[in-house]
């Protein structure tokens, strides 16, 4: 049987590429030990997620509880398996602009060291094995804020008649730009991906992913934007809009459209690829355009502030254009949009999200 490596297993797009590559018939074994907890606290522990996996998928799934930091536990495991291993789907990281500046060490071995330690365990256990890494469009830095964007009642945006009015394409320098160190360390786990690919041969991809969601996210104040919102409507938490009048705009990409790509390129891989993957024109808003979808689908009035300096290096406006990797895999699209999403993640999570006072 083919085994697929999922790290960060537990995770939103983790557990996502858990169950839809069991479902393919793999062997799946995912690695993760819940620093998400550490990170953002007991909130957006992803504990809750690996009972469910391994009680819904039995012996399909094996749950490792190893840190990608500890290069001889991960080596124990790839040798393990070895070339069963038929992909590596890289979805652990320390995913915060604001927690990457609280501890800078622990941000940068996470997410570059980490991701270098499953390359060369790949490279020297599975080398034929496709490598998935999950991105982000923050290795851009603070480029897009260059964009001529125009201020709308509700949110910035392009004009049509601009280049990059369907989307930002994987042209856009990553040089020159303010990252914040999250950034920075996503960019070098990146060009390491790349590097692998590039220099040894092997088939890799990144995935430079804006707003990634869905109902199994642990969503917490300093990372997962759509989920966290939602929650904060239905426990009748306040909620605070960082920044920019609350018109910054994001493309949203539903958990269950980042692993059909995934698919989509372990069948048809290549090396050094890399790819902006997001809702793009067909889901995006901006925080006051969720807001008010999130009343509409709760029937509650958000208590929220207003916090006006925006994070360092924040988007104004992100829509990422999916042309490159829709061209090559020309099956996929995404297929929620922002409605249909926020629904999706208000349904699923009525029992655990429940009114705080």
């Amino acid at each position: 049987m083919s085994v697929a490596f999922v790290t960060g297993s537990a995770g939103l797009i983790g557990s996502e590429s858990v169950r839809h590559f069991a479902a393919l018939g793999f062997e799946v074994v995912g690695i993760d030990n819940d620093l998400r907890s550490s990170f953002f606290g007991a909130d957006a522990s992803t504990a809750w997620n690996a009972r469910r996996l391994s009680r819904d998928l039995g012996p399909a799934y094996t749950h490792l509880t190893l840190d990608i930091r500890d290069r001889e536990a991960l080596a124990r495991a790839f040798r393990r398996y070895g070339d069963a291993v038929s992909v590596v789907i890289h979805t652990a990281a320390q995913p915060s602009h604001d927690w990457a500046a609280r501890d800078p060490f622990t941000d940068f071995d996470v997410n570059a060291t980490g991701t270098l330690n499953l390359l060369q365990n790949a490279r020297e256990h599975c080398p034929e094995a496709p490598f998935v890494h999950c991105s982000t469009n923050k290795v851009y830095g603070d480029r897009p804020n260059d964009l001529p964007l125009v201020e709308l009642d509700t949110r910035f945006e392009l004009a049509a008649s601009h280049p990059y009015a369907g989307g930002v394409p994987e042209e856009m320098p990553v040089d020159a730009s303010l990252h914040s160190l999250f950034g920075a360390s996503k960019l070098a786990a990146d060009v390491l991906v790349q590097e692998y690919g590039r220099y040894f041969g092997m088939r890799t991809a990144c995935f430079r992913a804006g707003t990634l969601t869905g109902p199994a996210h642990s969503a917490a104040h300093l990372h997962g934007f759509l989920g966290y919102l939602m929650r904060c409507a239905m426990t009748r938490r306040p909620y605070t809009v960082v920044g920019h009048g609350g018109k910054q705009v994001r493309d949203t990409l539903h958990s269950r459209d980042v692993v059909r790509a995934f698919e989509a390129f372990w069948r048809e891989p290549r090396p050094a690829a890399v790819y902006n993957l997001g809702g793009g024109r067909h889901a995006n808003c901006s925080v006051l355009e969720a807001i008010e979808l999130v009343e509409k689908i709760t029937g509650e009035e958000l208590e929220r502030s207003y916090a006006d300096r925006p994070r360092p290096g924040d988007h104004r406006w992100w829509i990422g254009s999916n042309a490159r990797f829709t061209a090559e895999h020309p099956g996929w699209r995404p297929t929620y949009d922002v409605l249909d999403i926020l629904y999706e993640i208000h349904d699923a999570n009525r029992d655990r999200w429940t009114p705080t006072r």
